[in-house]
């Protein structure tokens, strides 16, 4: 058990901007010698370690193995997150589920729990929220006064100016209001939000494809499709927090939309039948016949989605996320296609097409992201 009792003794307010630029860097790669912070930083070798000796003591950094500075001479000492300073907790609200996951301040996953709700009123998903909270701090040994924040996801888009999200139907109880205010003022906790796309390119970004890919789209594949962008290292949201609607550039009725609620229809009439995408993805079986049928309609969808992000923006990987089972994605990316010219016969660099690496629920993890970047990282 991790024990986190407490944000520790320096509090947000005590770290100088140094300091948050150090524990963005060191976040980011995972582990860092000092000489690469120097370079970084363009700082001194004895204003580096002054900055990493305070952090250390203060208990936001530890030391970690030894490694190589691809340099002569011996391995030096990394320093890491210290994983045990403070925790944060993020809440995943889909069309037919929610999930809430705690996470440490190195952004590894503790626990996560999830339900189904027959109505998703505002005070259902409080009252579950809640209670889940004190079962999971509870659990791992944490006070629940001590978590950084609670980020929430929400499945839906931005409207300009409009305040909160244009949601699903599934989720007409969250359109249009503050989401965050709404969370802080039931939970006692500070509250961020953003829609489910980001919020699991960001927890790519950080724990999986993210740590070989410094730019890639993420598509994240549930009851909808939307997704993510992360170019070099860092969530790209565009004007008004869209980047990443990738089925709006689907012509409407002519391919179908690449999601999840279509092979649980397929299913249905096969006569498996499952009444949410969740309970369905819970029930996943790669022997289903109809999911040859469902690789064979979006395929061509995938394809212009997946060609039009990696001409536009030149990444270097492509994420099939969201609730996909691993098995699914491994299954229809062989048939996606690459669209390319091939002028001279010369093959343009397309991005790498690979399921998503991360273990848990993507959104919820990416939104428990939101209070520690906005608190220790920025």
């Amino acid at each position: 058990m991790t024990d986190i009792s407490s944000r520790g003794e320096a509090g947000p307010a005590a770290i100088s901007k140094s300091e948050r630029r150090v524990l963005r860097l060191v976040f980011q790669r995972q582990a860092l010698i000092q000489n690469t912070l120097m370079e970084e930083m363009e700082l001194t070798q004895q204003s580096v370690s002054r900055l990493v000796g305070g952090m250390i003591e203060r208990g936001l950094l530890c030391q970690g193995e030894r490694i190589s500075s691809g340099k002569r001479g011996s391995p030096s000492i990394s320093i890491r997150i210290r994983p045990d300073y403070t925790a944060s907790a993020g809440l995943a609200l889909a069309v037919d589920s929610l999930t809430l996951t705690i996470i440490d301040f190195a952004g590894n996953s503790l626990g996560e729990r999830r339900t189904r709700l027959s109505a998703m009123t505002l005070e259902a998903v409080m009252a579950w929220t809640n209670a889940t909270l004190d079962d999971l701090t509870r659990e791992f040994g944490l006070a629940r006064g001590g978590l950084t924040g609670l980020g929430v996801s929400v499945a839906g888009s931005f409207v300009g100016d409009a305040v909160g999200f244009n949601t699903p139907r599934d989720l007409d109880h969250w359109a249009n209001i503050e989401v965050a205010e709404v969370f802080a003022q039931g939970t006692g906790l500070p509250a961020w939000s953003d829609n489910d796309g980001n919020l699991a390119a960001l927890a790519e970004s950080v724990n999986g494809v993210g740590r070989w890919a410094r730019s890639f789209a993420y598509l994240y594949l549930g009851a909808g499709v939307g997704g993510g962008i992360v170019l070099d290292g860092v969530p790209w949201r565009g004007r008004c927090g869209n980047a990443g609607e990738f089925a709006g550039g689907l012509p409407p009725d002519i391919f179908p939309f690449p999601n999840l609620e279509l092979l649980r229809r397929m299913l249905a009439r096969d006569g498996v039948a499952f009444d949410t995408v969740q309970a369905m993805v819970e029930g996943y079986d790669p022997s289903w016949p109809a999911i040859e049928g469902w690789i064979t309609s979006v395929r061509d969808s995938v394809s212009i989605i997946a060609s039009n992000a990696t001409a536009i923006l030149d990444l270097e990987a492509i994420v099939l996320g969201g609730l996909l089972p691993r098995d699914l994605a491994e299954r229809l990316i062989p048939q996606v296609v690459m669209f390319d010219q091939k002028r001279r016969a010369q093959p343009r660099p397309t991005a790498r097409l690979v399921p998503s690496e991360i273990e848990g629920n993507a959104a919820a993890i990416g939104a428990a992201m939101l209070p520690l970047r906005a608190t220790y990282f920025r």
